[in-house]
């Protein structure tokens, strides 16, 4: 039977659960410099287990708190922070293909003078986590998982993804690929939730779940999916650098995406009826108060505040657009997929710093439009010298292709998608100054246009 440790709060005082007394020091140092940790730009101030299972000899599952502020929260809530997800590998020796997995040596505690790793780079792990999900059942908290009409197969060689994600994915023989979440947050992730309901409506875009993992302490939550993967697909962003690289025209592929994307969106509108229009109010203030947030946070925005707000300004006295409905929530192209002539859309999870309350609600299409079209100028920016005749183009198709699969055409919506595009630039220029400061440069192009938009 596996061990399972649980507290349900993090600890800020007294003693430290027995787990932590090996790991707190070295997963302090090892968190931040992740590329799927979150709070790079502040420093780990109270680290905490809320749940430690055996999976199996030798690898360890964890669920940490690690939070930012050594003040507690109003009301007696726990510090502000957020929850990993972590499947470490104790071992007395580390094999030296492993070493880029080493976290470090435990000097203390039960697991004192054993080398600590990161399990899902080591292959034997990630088969052994496969088996679970093969042969669904419990261990400890956690609870494997499977559609039962699907027979996965066995002894599927493991591969890690090195691609730049904020979660962390293994590839069993070309045929399925596994997400494992890292941030959690309690609930049914849209990526199990968007996919399973997508494949119920018979929607052929989407890849459909086969097996996932969750747990049920300290509270539910979705910890990493399985589904099939399209061996021969490349994503939408190495497609449009591939044409910008030669010269050539990326139009008709934004036009067959636009409609794809309109396909989903009318798949998703009947999977999660909302019966509602966005209210366009409340929808400004909020993405005033994101604005807010962000100039807080990188000072290089703040002198376009006034002019962005007037987006906002617009839109809450515009007329509503489109009904609201379930949409993709951060979609660009490394979310859609080109295998011959289909478009696939993949990770439905959206912006993992948003409440997972707000991710699963129901919000204007136009935001996912929005995303897209600040994609298109993302990888106009990649070349030199740029290429804003190409992302327009770009742009101008995938609308088209929108509106001739949904209907409507979000060209037609002014005020609502300069908000929402105004909306993801600022999103970008903070995701940009705390993940990747050298592209900050592309976002803040994007806030000096739309800054000083005539429409």
């Amino acid at each position: 039977m596996p061990k399972t440790i649980t507290t349900l709060r993090p600890r800020t005082t007294g003693g430290v659960d027995r787990p932590l007394a090996s790991l707190a020091g070295l997963l302090r140092e090892w968190l931040p410099g992740q590329r799927w940790f979150a709070g790079k730009d502040r420093p780990v101030t109270d680290l905490s287990v809320l749940s430690v299972t055996e999976l199996f000899p030798g690898c360890l599952h964890l669920l940490v708190h690690a939070g930012h502020s050594a003040v507690p929260a109003p009301g007696g809530a726990p510090p502000a922070g957020d929850c990993y997800q972590l499947l470490l590998g104790v071992r007395e020796h580390l094999a030296p293909r492993l070493e880029r997995a080493f976290i470090g040596r435990a000097e203390e505690g039960p697991l004192a003078g054993l080398a600590v790793y990161d399990a899902l780079h080591d292959p034997r792990a990630a088969h052994l986590l496969l088996e679970r999900l093969r042969q669904p059942g419990a261990a400890g908290p956690l609870r494997f998982e499977a559609d039962p009409a699907v027979r996965l197969p066995g002894g599927l060689a493991p591969r890690l993804l090195d691609a730049e994600q904020s979660n962390t994915s293994l590839v069993y023989g070309d045929a399925y690929i596994l997400k494992v979440f890292r941030r959690i947050q309690p609930g049914t992730n849209p990526d199990l939730e968007v996919p399973e309901a997508l494949a119920a409506q018979g929607c052929g875009r989407v890849p459909a779940p086969v097996a996932w993992f969750r747990t049920t302490e300290p509270r539910p939550a979705t910890l990493g999916v399985l589904q099939p993967f399209l061996p021969d697909a490349t994503d939408g962003w190495t497609l449009a650098l591939d044409a910008l690289g030669t010269g050539d025209d990326f139009t008709r592929e934004a036009h067959e995406l636009g409609r794809a994307m309109a396909e989903v969106h009318l798949a998703l509108a009947t999977a999660f009826p909302s019966g509602g229009h966005d209210e366009t109010g409340p929808t400004a203030r909020a993405m005033s108060a994101r604005l807010e947030a962000a100039a807080h946070a990188v000072p290089a925005l703040r002198p376009y505040v006034p002019g962005l707000r007037t987006a906002f300004d617009a839109l809450a006295s515009c007329d509503a657009g489109p009904p609201v409905q379930r949409i993709h929530g951060d979609l660009h192209l490394g979310q859609v997929l080109r295998a011959g002539r289909d478009w696939f859309v993949i990770d439905f999870e959206g912006e993992p710093s948003r409440p997972l309350a707000e991710r699963r609600g129901a919000q204007s299409p136009v935001r996912d439009v929005a995303g897209m079209l600040r994609s298109f100028d993302y990888a106009a920016r990649q070349r030199r010298p740029w290429r804003p005749e190409w992302a327009r183009r770009c742009r101008e198709a995938f609308c088209a292709g929108y509106a001739a699969r949904a209907g409507w055409d979000p060209r037609k919506k002014h005020a609502l998608l300069r908000a929402h595009e105004t909306d993801r630039a600022v999103y970008e220029v903070l995701y940009e100054a705390r993940h990747r400061p050298d592209w900050l440069p592309v976002p803040m192009a994007a806030i000096q246009r739309l800054a000083v938009w005539r429409g």
